[in-house]
């Protein structure tokens, strides 16, 4: 992930047009329906050529995300960038490019696994498609404002990494967000915090509890029962409701907390959900997820 874009100050009053593009199959639609949810005003696969028409009507009280479409008749590098420089250049819109990148070879995957025809290449094969799709988004690419991808990210990794560069801009409560993870696969991105929960008493030598999760309140109980835990969870606690309120000031609109475990599924679960209880319980807005819970097709999705 890589921002670009201007150095100045935004103007926060000025209306908010968000364009977001990339190649077939890397999750331009899921960011897409992030930005809605985040209170956006979503028009997807607007010709460029209405742009003009859109902006010259009546006053927009929400910011705009725009979905650029390869597909799309009028559709090119050329203009896409030729819009985004007029827009810059006009007083009282405060423009900005998200690219959702992914690799080749993963994007080849994801099209057998759907067994999907590529958009650009419905006759032939998807490899032609991302090729030719790639090339053509190239100069698109270099000048992204934002830069995800998503070679190595689930959906809900994206759906946190959008909605951590955009949500509460302009001011309002910054956001929280608290992460399960397994150090087996390595740190969530976008983390500005780790706490190493290892050295707590593992329920996963208990028979009973291996197959549940740190959800389950027996899991919570054991993890709990180490003498341990009261202490680190209280100056957790203690070091957030300290930082907290200093970064909000600051204007940071996002927050991220990862707690990691061996094989993320009960102490680092456990610890998570309790944190998150107690700052919910503090007022703050919190998200929770559990990574490896997440990845497992087993386990119910849980935002």
């Amino acid at each position: 992930m890589a921002g670009a874009g201007n150095s100045t100050e935004p103007d926060y009053d000025a209306q908010r047009i968000v364009f977001v593009t990339g190649p077939s199959g890397a999750g331009r639609s899921t960011a897409i329906n992030v930005l809605e949810d985040l209170g956006f005003e979503a028009i997807d696969n607007l010709p460029l050529s209405l742009l003009p028409r859109l902006l010259s009507g009546p006053a927009h009280d929400r910011p705009l995300v725009l979905g650029l479409d390869t597909r799309n008749r009028d559709f090119s590098a050329d203009a896409v960038i030729e819009s985004l420089t007029s827009l810059e250049g006009m007083v009282g819109v405060r423009p900005d490019l998200v690219y959702i990148d992914c690799r080749p070879d993963v994007l080849l995957q994801r099209f057998s696994e759907t067994r999907r025809r590529h958009p650009l290449a419905p006759a032939g094969s998807p490899a032609e498609g991302i090729e030719r799709e790639m090339d053509l988004l190239m100069p698109i690419r270099a000048r992204a404002d934002v830069l995800i991808d998503t070679s190595e990210m689930t959906p809900h990794e994206l759906r946190s990494e959008i909605d951590r560069h955009f949500r509460a801009e302009g001011g309002s409560q910054m956001a929280i967000s608290i992460s399960s993870f397994s150090y087996k696969r390595g740190l969530p991105r976008g983390l500005d915090m780790v706490l190493d929960c290892r050295f707590l008493q593992n329920p996963h030598w208990e028979k009973s509890l291996r197959p549940l999760d740190g959800r389950a309140p027996e899991v919570a109980a054991f993890v709990a029962d180490d003498p341990r835990f009261s202490d680190f969870h209280d100056k957790v606690l203690s070091l957030l409701e300290t930082l907290l309120p200093a970064y909000s000031e600051e204007g940071k609109a996002h927050f991220s907390v990862g707690l990691g475990c061996t094989g993320g599924r009960h102490r680092s679960v456990a610890c998570a959900e309790k944190l998150s209880r107690a700052l919910v319980n503090g007022g703050w807005r919190v998200s929770i997820r559990h990574r490896e819970l997440d990845r497992d097709p087993l386990e119910p999705r849980r935002s």
